[in-house]
This record gives C-alpha cells, structure tokens and sequence, in this order.
C-alpha cells in the first residue's frame, strides 16, 4: 500500500510538472469512482455526487502544483477537496433557499378594519356551523382542518375506514355550507 500511496503522489507530481495527460488519466480512472462512491455515502444523490468528482478532478489538473506529497498522501488531498466542495455546495443550497425578497419575508402593513371584521364575523360563522355538526363529522373535520391529518391518517388514528372517512368530510362539508348560507341570509334581510 505505501508503494501505491507513493505511485499516486508521483502522478500528480507529473501533472503538475510536465502537465502529463496519460498521468491524469490514470489518477482519473483510479480516483473519479471511489470520490463519487465517498460523496453518495454523504448524501449526495448520484448526479451531484458524479459532478463534484468532475470538479475534483478538474481541480487536479489545474492545480496540481498546490499539492505537497510531503504533507499529505493523493488521496487525502482529493478527498479533502471532494468533501470541501460537498460543504460549499450545501452552503450555497441554503442560502438560496431564502430569497431575501421573498414577499413571505417581509412585514405586512396593518390589516383593513373592513376585511378585519369580515374575516372574524366569517370565523364566527364557522365555528357556530362547526358546533351544529354531529360529533363523528366534527372529529373528522377538526382532524383534517385543524391538525393537518390526511384522509388516510384520519382513517388510521380514528381506526374508520378510509370511505368512511372521506363520506364524513363530505358530508360536514354539505352541512357546514347549508348553515353559513342560511347565516348569511338571515345578516342580508
């Protein structure tokens, strides 16, 4: 192994010196496999991980005259260069994920008065409606609208069929709209 160790450390002496392609290659050959394999292992998915290894290897070859065989063997270079531009990409993958102009991001001015008091006579509304359901849809309702459970986790938690389930909604739905209609004529007349 130390023999290897030293043959690769040559290779990149050779690149860096004499710009030796077929040295490239074969440090291409050896080392591109096993830095994806090292880059998939730390999560990235296939094409990231391929196209990291290309950098690497790019690196290599541009500037193989940075690496110093007395510090260091070839392949803890490369793969200190592989998990360096592992980090720096997930860096620049969160910091692209916040868009400063994100309008979410930015305070909204003081709700209208009009829209204020509809929104709460709205809400009123609802929770009346919501009380003059039958418990079985109330739960069902409370659980998709208010806790954020699909039909399917509704089904397991409750331990109701997912048809059940879903004529349940259905149904509270039905129900809801009749009485907020018949609400909201009463106000109008």
């Amino acid at each position: 192994m130390p023999g290897q160790l030293q043959y690769f450390s040559d290779l990149i002496v050779k690149v860096a010196n004499d710009r030796d392609k077929s040295a490239f290659t074969e440090l291409f050959d050896h080392f591109a496999p096993r830095l994806k394999g090292y880059l998939m292992k730390q999560g990235a998915d296939g094409n990231l991980a391929e196209e990291i290894a290309q950098d690497v290897m790019v690196t290599l070859w541009r500037k193989a005259d940075l690496f110093d065989p007395s510090k260091s063997s070839a392949s803890t270079w490369l793969f200190r260069i592989a998990r360096n531009r592992r980090i720096d990409r997930l860096r620049r993958q969160k910091t692209a994920e916040l868009d400063p102009e994100d309008p979410s991001l930015h305070p909204t001015g003081p709700a209208d008065a009009g829209t204020e008091i509809d929104a709460r006579l709205r809400e009123k509304r609802v929770r009346a409606a919501l009380k003059s359901l039958p418990e079985e849809q109330r739960e069902v309702v409370r659980l998709a609208f208010f806790i954020g459970l699909s039909h399917s986790e509704i089904a397991d938690k409750t331990g109701l069929p997912l048809g059940t389930v879903k004529s349940r909604i259905r149904l509270a739905f039905g129900r809801l709209r009749q009485v907020i209609e018949a609400d909201q004529s009463v106000d109008v007349d």
